[in-house]
C-alpha cells in the first residue's frame, strides 16, 4: 500500500510542477524586461542631459553633433565642464554602460539625428537615441527592438 501511496504522491508532484513551470518562465520574461525598459530609460535620460549642458554651453561639442553625444563611452567617461584648471571638472553622465537583459551584451543598437527614425544602421556622428539589438519579442507582443 505504501508504494501505491508513494507513486501517487509522485504523480501529484509532478503535475504540480508542470503546471507552475510556465508561469515561473513569463515571471523571469517579465523580470527581463522590466531590466532593459529600465536600462533604455537611463540612457535616454543620459542622453537628454548631455543634450541639455550642450545646449546651454556649458560643455563643447562638435559642428554637426546638434549637441548630442558622439557614443556612448562619452557618456561614460564624461566631459569637462566649465574650463580647464581649478575651476573645470568633469562630469559623467553614466556609471557604465549596462548589459541588456535580453541579449546579455553591452551592445546596444543606436540612431543618430541624420539616420532615418526605421534605420538599423547607425550613421556614427551622434547618438540620438538607443534601442535593443534583440530580434524577439515582449509577452505584449511588441518587439524588443522598438521599444
Amino acid at each position: 500500500m505504501s508504494l501505491l501511496e508513494l507513486i501517487i504522491a509522485c504523480t501529484i508532484l509532478l503535475i504540480l510542477s508542470s503546471m507552475a513551470l510556465p508561469t515561473v518562465r513569463s515571471v523571469v520574461v517579465r523580470q527581463r524586461e522590466q531590466e532593459l525598459r529600465e536600462d533604455l530609460r537611463t540612457m535616454r535620460n543620459a542622453i537628454d542631459r548631455y543634450k541639455d549642458m550642450a545646449d546651454a554651453n556649458l560643455i563643447r561639442v562638435q559642428v554637426g553633433s546638434e549637441g548630442y553625444p558622439p557614443d556612448l563611452d562619452t557618456l561614460v567617461k564624461g566631459v569637462s565642464v566649465g574650463g580647464s584648471g581649478a575651476n573645470g571638472h568633469n562630469v559623467r553622465f553614466l556609471r557604465r554602460i549596462p548589459v541588456d537583459p535580453v541579449t546579455g551584451r553591452r551592445e546596444w543598437g543606436m540612431r543618430s539625428v541624420q539616420d532615418d527614425p526605421d534605420s538599423t544602421s547607425w550613421g556614427s556622428k551622434n547618438v540620438f537615441d538607443v534601442y535593443s539589438k534583440s530580434a524577439g519579442t515582449a509577452l505584449d507582443g511588441s518587439r524588443y527592438s522598438d521599444w
